[in-house]
């Protein structure tokens, strides 16, 4: 693989058809019972184009969710489709918070924007350094929590950020942690990126939205195509901003935290960091050997090696409930893996 083939590497290419999947981040296998019929009963509306007045119900109700005025909301196909526009915002030098999810780098890189790494260390936990990130990048990016390192970092750290320039904040699984505690989605100059693929099941409906300051959002959707984001999607965004969906979210948060707490201690010599989303990153001695064992053994993990500052032997695997988990230990048992 190339170097730009490894970044777009994701979890869905470990997840073939037939494997036991801990590769990919989604909870449950598909969207819940009443989500399904939220969008079937959207089928009707689908001979129509989405209207100016669809797309501010859906912004309404984001701003309802996180505190923002609906003029503070995009919404996106994904949050994929928000990292594809960021070369808009016209950044000078951009500087990417590492180990992390690598669209936001691919789409800069694309764009022409000279992006500096920064890269953070297992050592110490993954903490953020805000005097790694040079002085002038005018563009910051990073995800909170981390993808795949599971790291949470303290709001005020990314706060600290901000002071004359772009920061955009990753909260794709920002939902998945009971209380939401460093969240910035609808602060001030910070823009933020949110995801309902992942605690929703909706990876093929590609469904999400940016908060930031209006001028911001502007020059982000700058020559976006007529109708960008279909009826299905801005129905999602509804659905999953109203009162007994973030109910049933913050339940599944508490779900995950103690699915993930029990999978740590069956995994705790392995296990890097202090996680605090739905996965863990993992460390193997001879990591691409016992990942591809696992395969062998019906078992998809998600390789470390395509993040920038992880290796070969670093492995992410998803949390599920301690029954799910249990081939997947089983397995590592079976191998005879060792801390």
């Amino acid at each position: 693989m190339t170097s730009d083939d490894l970044l777009r590497h994701h979890g869905d290419v470990d997840a073939t058809p037939g494997l036991v999947d801990f590769a990919v981040n989604v909870r449950g296998g598909r969207p819940p019972a009443w989500l399904r019929e939220r969008l079937a009963q959207a089928l009707d509306r689908v001979g129509a184009y989405p209207s100016a007045a669809d797309d501010l119900r859906a912004r309404e109700a984001v701003a309802g969710r996180h505190g923002c005025a609906p003029d503070e909301v995009l919404i996106l196909n994904g949050s994929a489709e928000g990292f594809s526009l960021l070369p808009n915002l016209g950044s000078r030098k951009a500087a990417v918070v590492h180990p992390s999810f690598t669209e936001p780098e691919v789409a800069l890189r694309a764009g022409g924007i000279p992006v500096h790494r920064v890269l953070l260390d297992q050592a110490d936990g993954f903490v953020l350094h805000p005097d790694r990130v040079p002085g002038d990048a005018d563009l910051v990016v990073i995800g909170n929590p981390t993808n795949p390192t599971s790291v949470l970092h303290p709001a005020e750290a990314i706060r600290g950020l901000a002071h004359g320039r772009a920061v955009l904040v990753d909260e794709a699984f920002m939902d998945a942690i009971p209380g939401e505690p460093e969240t910035l989605a609808g602060e001030a100059g910070i823009l933020v990126f949110r995801s309902l693929t992942k605690m929703w099941a909706l990876p093929g409906l590609r469904a999400g939205y940016a908060i930031g300051h209006p001028d911001l959002l502007a020059r982000l959707a700058h020559n976006r195509p007529q109708w960008p984001v279909g009826t299905l999607v801005l129905e999602a965004v509804v659905a999953c901003c109203e009162a007994p969906a973030l109910a049933e979210s913050e339940v599944a948060a508490l779900d995950a935290q103690a699915h993930r707490e029990a999978l740590r201690e069956r995994l705790a010599g392995f296990v890097v960091g202090d996680p605090r989303a739905p996965f863990l990153l993992l460390e193997v001695p001879d990591g691409e050997r016992v990942r591809l064992a696992l395969r062998d053994l019906g078992i998809a993990v998600r390789r470390g090696d395509t993040f920038p500052g992880l290796g070969s032997d670093h492995l992410r695997v998803a949390v599920r409930s301690p029954q799910e988990c249990e081939p997947l230990v089983a397995a590592l048992r079976e191998l005879e893996v060792r801390p």
